[in-house]
């Protein structure tokens, strides 16, 4: 009886609620306000260059050089095919300067730049706070009341802990989605020249490789779909010819 004098309370008081001001402020957002912007590019620098400059890089990016910077990951590699790694989020406005510092005395190579809308989520993530603070506040209304029993009061109590926890969940997930908007990835890969052309030209290898397989895997499907007729006619003949011959005999 609690559990239902609670939800239908609840779902009242939501009824005529307002939107929270991040769900509103989402769902009426200029376009692109809520993009999650990751950067990857690769830099052609001598290969004795490349502890150094890593280490430069991060130092900047720990420094806070170009605005606001967490380092992320870094990764390094010698021998044969040296190569070197930093991940970090930065603030919009370092991305640029970043990459100019990290390919200063070198050449970028390639760069791509992805984007995921986070609009979306961010709108659901406010609305379904908005209304676990609302079932929040009507079950600590119902624990003021001196007529509930012990059974109730046990009741209420787990369900209030129920919602108190998934209350934190969505803050630390809105937190993160706050962080990506306002912070962008940035992945810096340094090889030494030569190194990329030659990576270019094994994954154009593999596209044709795949393609090769796909069209090969296609014509063998074709030919034994075109195959399975002749062989059934074949086996039919047979099979006639031994019943006629064995009735000659």
């Amino acid at each position: 009886m609690l559990a239902a004098l609670a939800l239908a309370g609840c779902a009242k008081h939501e009824a005529g609620g307002a939107m929270a001001p991040m769900a509103a402020d989402a769902a009426g957002a200029p376009q692109g306000a809520f993009l999650a912007y990751e950067h990857d590019v690769e830099i052609a620098l001598a290969a004795e260059e490349l502890p150094a400059r890593l280490a430069r890089v991060q130092q900047a990016c720990q420094a806070g050089k170009h605005g606001q910077c967490e380092v992320l990951h870094v990764g390094q590699s010698g021998g044969d095919h040296p190569s070197a790694q930093l991940t970090v989020r930065i603030v919009p406005a370092g991305v640029e300067p970043m990459i100019a510092d990290a390919s200063e005395a070198g050449t970028v190579g390639s760069r791509s730049t992805h984007a995921e809308d986070l609009a979306q989520s961010v709108q659901d993530t406010a609305q379904t706070q908005d209304r676990l603070r609302r079932e929040q506040g009507r079950l600590q209304e119902f624990q003021q009341r001196r007529d509930l029993s012990v059974a109730d009061m046990i009741a209420l109590s787990q369900q209030l802990a129920q919602v108190e926890a998934q209350l934190q969940s969505l803050d630390q997930e809105a937190a993160q989605q706050q962080r990506r908007i306002q912070t962008q990835k940035l992945t810096l890969r340094f090889q030494p020249p030569g190194t990329q052309s030659g990576r270019g030209e094994i994954r154009e290898a593999m596209r044709d490789f795949l393609a090769t397989l796909a069209t090969g895997t296609a014509w063998t499907i074709r030919a034994v779909a075109f195959l399975i007729p002749v062989v059934l006619l074949f086996v039919i003949a047979v099979a006639l010819w031994r019943r006629v011959r064995r009735r000659r005999s």
